[in-house]
């Protein structure tokens, strides 16, 4: 079973969505590992950079401290040996010679075990014995002891000293030889060296005491668990410190000396070139996905509407196939019934003139003449709905038209009406029936007026239009060109959806009974078929209708209005061609004929009848001939006509000759078009008028 159009579209929509959506996803995945591997490539590359200036660093430290050793040993060696005054006026100056000699040393001591001092290279105090690590009453003698950081009084320079034993010559006690050096010193070349202002250098004991540094805050674990944690060469990892800042570390060791040099980096320095790549990303990711969806709306939008196009054309392509249906079965009856009554009128007149004046055979015969008439004018309403009656053609001005209806309904609106009018399309000219136009526009100004039972404002809206291209309108299609739009609007209470289905179908109403027969917007319909034009209407429930018909605007010259006639005169034997399918028609019409002073030639084949035409054209004064027969229709057999006779009068008598019989009959050649039932009258009137010398 085929699914609606409506639910055909929402499951496009979302099938549109979801690949939108699966689209971005693996987009957004894509976006993330593509930035995991380049942030993961950034952090690699900086670590290895900071692991190789970590190292360099540190071995230019280790060479710097090992030179000072060699120092410090070499001055063991000469006091073991008295070659350096332990004490004495120039023991200071030999100290001082010893100091200058040793790059980074600026001071040295002689201290005995006991920490007061020999003697030294200048004044500054010398550092107490217990700040050294290791310990210097466990100090082994192949390892160098080094101190915690002390200040200067004089200089206020942070200072470390360094110390190793020595053993005096005999007949002195020994000690502890100490050398200080800036603390800075043990940085090295890292302010020179450093890759980023974010770099930070430190140097640690073992024992995790900060010796020289620019680190303010040191990390979450205390000094000796990082030491600890950071204990194998080259080791890199990432550590969280107490200022709340993410750090890259890379830390060494230098054994010999019981220290640790720690090198960082700031995180967010070191992505920074990461975290714009990022952005960016993120920026060209969310426009990526925001032009997707972007444009998946516009695109479910265009589909939405092209949804309801082909819904609101389905709809209208149903409901003019139903309305064309109506039409045609509606023609076919109203042709039969036109036959039949055309007997009843025909034959009915007749009798009525041989039956005597004033007798009940007479009366009778009224009767039946009226009810006849009636049973005509409800068959030409139902034949303006199947666009199938006889209708004049010619050009005139829908302005008047619409004015006369106005006039009249001027003075007939019901209390609480009130009737406003826009013509602007002042000399717009149509080609066709005005009597049907007349009859269109009263039946639409009438059917808005009883629309509003509390009443209302009834507008009434003239105006050319122009389109190029084709547009689906409710009940019908509007092609490219120029068209006259008529628009009747109403404040009553709206069409449903269910009633907007049969809206123009003959004998529907949604009224009470016998309020109305159901034919007015049929025929509406039928007239705006016949003239080619089109119909729209929009309503909502509570919120009244505004009905537009468009008619074809036409650039012919308008017609000279032909002058009265005066009472028809009777013929002068003038011989007429009949031809009708229906023998008793055209035995009545025969009849009628006589009566009237012609001299008629019936035929029940229009074949036969076309044959006779054929061998004597000018035989006949005239030919009245019905449209639809079986073999040749009237049109047909006028048409065939005028090739032997293009002069000779046509009357066409049809009671239902299908749509734009009016156009056809004037492509074909017809004279006059006239519908039945035919009364004698109107029939006498139309010979006249066409046998006119």
């Amino acid at each position: 079973m085929k699914k609606p159009i409506r639910q055909e579209s929402d499951d496009s929509g979302r099938r549109l969505w979801l690949i939108a959506l699966g689209l971005g996803l693996a987009l957004a995945m894509a976006s993330a590992a593509f930035l995991w591997h380049l942030r993961s490539d950034a952090f690699e590359s900086q670590a290895r950079e900071l692991g190789l200036l970590s190292l360099a660093l540190s071995d230019e430290i280790d060479r710097g401290l090992q030179g000072t050793a060699e120092g410090l040993n070499a001055v063991r060696s000469e006091l073991r040996d008295g070659r350096l005054p332990l004490t004495g006026s120039e023991a200071p100056r030999a100290l001082r010679t010893r100091a200058d000699l040793m790059p980074l040393v600026r001071t040295l001591w002689l201290l005995d075990h006991d920490g007061r001092v020999f003697s030294a290279s200048d004044a500054t105090l010398a550092p107490g014995l217990t700040s050294f690590k290791p310990t210097l009453d466990q100090h082994a003698g192949n390892v160098t002891a080094v101190s915690r950081p002390f200040v200067d009084p004089l200089t206020q320079e942070t200072l470390v000293a360094l110390a190793v034993p020595f053993d005096a010559p005999a007949g002195s006690s020994g000690g502890w030889i100490l050398a200080a050096m800036p603390a800075a010193s043990l940085l090295g070349a890292f302010s020179a060296a450093s890759p980023a202002r974010d770099a930070r250098m430190a140097v640690y004991r073992d024992d995790g005491a900060l010796l020289a540094g620019w680190i303010v805050k040191t990390p979450t674990r205390d000094e000796a668990g990082v030491a600890e944690r950071l204990a194998r060469p080259r080791d890199i990892e990432l550590r969280q410190f107490r200022d709340g800042t993410e750090r890259l570390v890379s830390l060494h060791s230098l054994p010999r000396f019981g220290l640790k040099v720690m090198l960082t980096r700031d995180l967010e320095v070191v992505l920074v070139g990461w975290r714009e790549a990022a952005q960016l990303t993120a920026f060209g990711l969310v426009l990526i996905l925001t032009i997707m969806a972007a444009s998946v709306f516009f695109i479910q939008r265009a589909d939405r509407r092209r949804t309801r196009a082909q819904a609101a054309l389905q709809a209208q392509l149903s409901r003019t196939s139903k309305l064309e249906s109506m039409g045609t079965l509606a023609g076919g009856v109203a042709h039969d019934f036109n036959n039949v009554l055309a007997a009843i009128v025909g034959f009915g007149e007749m009798a009525q003139d041989a039956a005597p004046q004033g007798s009940k055979q007479a009366r009778h015969l009224e009767k039946v003449l009226q009810a006849a008439l009636r049973g005509k004018t409800l068959v030409e309403r139902i034949l303006a709905f199947s666009r199938g009656g006889a209708h004049t053609s010619l050009v005139f001005e829908l302005e008047p038209v619409i004015e006369e209806v106005l006039g009249m309904l001027a003075v007939s609106l019901r209390p609480g009406v009130v009737m406003a009018q826009e013509l602007d399309a002042k000399g717009a000219r149509l080609r066709g029936d005005p009597t049907q136009a007349f009859e269109a526009v009263m039946n639409l100004c009438t059917n808005a007026m009883q629309a509003m039972a509390e009443g209302g404002m009834l507008t009434v809206e003239l105006a050319r239009v122009s389109t190029t291209d084709r547009r689906v309108l409710s009940h019908s299609q509007l092609a490219a060109g120029n068209w006259v739009a008529l628009s009747v609007s109403d404040q009553g209470a709206g069409i449903t959806p269910a009633v907007m289905e049969h809206l123009f179908e003959p004998f529907f109403t949604t009224r009470s009974a016998g309020a109305g027969a159901g034919l007015g917007l049929a025929v509406v319909h039928g007239v705006v078929a016949e003239f080619g034009g089109a119909i729209d209407v929009q309503s909502q429930t509570g919120q009244g209708a505004r009905f537009t018909l468009y008619f074809p605007e036409g650039t012919d010259a308008m017609a000279t209005p032909a002058n009265p006639t005066k009472a028809a005169p009777t013929g002068t034997g003038q011989t007429l061609l009949v031809v009708d399918d229906e023998p008793a028609l055209v035995a009545m019409t025969e009849e009628m004929l006589r009566g009237l002073g012609y001299n008629p030639v019936g035929f029940t084949d229009p074949v036969e009848a076309l044959r006779a035409l054929h061998a004597d054209p000018l035989r006949f004064s005239a030919v009245i001939t019905d449209e639809v027969m079986p073999g040749l229709t009237g049109t047909q057999l006028v048409e065939s006509l005028r090739a032997d006779a293009p002069n000779v009068p046509a009357l066409l008598v049809t009671g239902y000759g299908g749509a734009l019989l009016a156009q056809r009959a004037v492509a074909a050649g017809v004279t006059r078009v006239l519908s039945k039932p035919l009364q004698r009258a109107e029939l006498a009137q139309a010979l006249a008028e066409v046998l006119r010398p």
